[in-house]
């Protein structure tokens, strides 16, 4: 039980507040919904509902990634959070698809929903809420991608460093983002129908919420299953590469993988140092060079492996294009 606690104290943390944001904010709007009626609050509910779920199993998954390697999985269990997020899109797809029926429904057979100011309170609320957390989502991606940024600034500047964020902290921002727009176009759909008598404008509300849930659901299904399945970072690569090329006991590159595992990332090194060496000297240079590159951002184990000179060239020192497209035909 204790190992346990100690694994759940490393989740996610964005994860683990947007679900608690999002069971509040469900259980709001479904409170709504019975009193109503009112069809873009279904979708509200439905979302949220979704939300809530999917990032408890984000954190759970985030926190049960981060388990060292066992003599049964000597590779560790990164990619649970690639699986994880993989099952947690499959429900917000099925609740987009109902989201989206409801919709098409309202609009073929449009009724009138009453409690006005019910809708807009709870609606309000959970805008708030959903916006505090999409900012606090908006910082963790800026920490992921090792940037500094204050104030609003956080959330403006998150966009462009979303890729390098770790893939809970990507999911949580793409659902808050989704969830904080949702809720301001449910609150303009309910204003319409009530000011002005388009009592369909809920049901293309619905709509367009399950189709923006269903962006999510392929985004993130195609970026979880590349990080299932093993995905290389370029980026890393590329900078591996060259401290390596750089580095004076280096006298080429046969191999660099980055791969990613989950949030971090796995490490496989061939390279070349002048035959003259000493086994001893060897070693010291080893060390050095693991050194150096486990203190990278995200880098969770490595292996290097230093062979001699073969006199013939791999490395061409402009960047890891060259190897990327020649890595199959290097020894293994």
């Amino acid at each position: 039980m204790n190992n346990w606690m100690s694994l759940l104290k490393n989740g996610n943390k964005p994860a683990l507040l947007a679900a608690i944001v999002n069971i509040v904010i469900a259980g709001l709007k479904a409170v709504a919904f019975f009193l109503t009626g009112n069809v873009a609050m279904f979708a509200e509910m439905m979302h949220s509902i979704g939300d809530a779920a999917n990032q408890l199993f984000v954190y759970v998954g985030s926190a049960l990634s981060r388990k060292a390697p066992t003599p049964k999985y000597p590779n560790g269990f990164g990619r649970i959070v690639n699986l994880v997020c993989l099952g947690a899109v499959l429900i917000v797809a099925i609740l987009s698809y109902e989201t989206i029926v409801g919709g098409i429904h309202h609009i073929l057979h449009p009724t009138e929903s009453g409690g006005l100011w019910i809708n807009l309170s709870v609606l309000g609320i959970g805008v708030v809420l959903e916006s505090f957390v999409l900012f606090k989502a908006s910082k963790e991606v800026l920490h992921d991608a090792g940037v500094e940024a204050k104030g609003f600034s956080s959330f403006t500047k998150s966009f462009a460093h979303l890729k390098k964020a770790k893939p809970p902290t990507k999911l949580v921002f793409m659902e808050d983002l989704v969830a904080t727009s949702g809720g301001l176009i449910a609150i303009i759909s309910v204003l319409l129908a009530h000011f002005f008598g388009w009592f369909a404008s809920e049901g293309v509300a619905s709509i367009i919420i399950g189709i923006m849930m269903f962006y999510v659901v392929g985004k993130v299904f195609l970026e979880n299953a590349r990080g299932a399945i093993g995905e290389t970072d370029e980026e890393m690569l590329t900078h591996i590469s060259h401290l390596l090329a750089e580095d004076p006991d280096i006298v080429d590159i046969q191999r660099v993988e980055v791969v990613k595992e989950g949030e971090f990332l796995h490490v496989e090194i061939i390279a070349e140092v002048a035959t003259s060496n000493t086994v001893d000297y060897v070693l010291k240079v080893k060390n050095r060079l693991l050194t150096t590159i486990l203190n990278q951002k995200g880098i969770q184990d490595a292996i290097i492996s230093l062979v001699g000179d073969d006199g013939v060239q791999s490395w061409t020192g402009s960047n890891s294009s060259n190897l990327i497209e020649n890595r199959a035909k290097l020894p293994e």
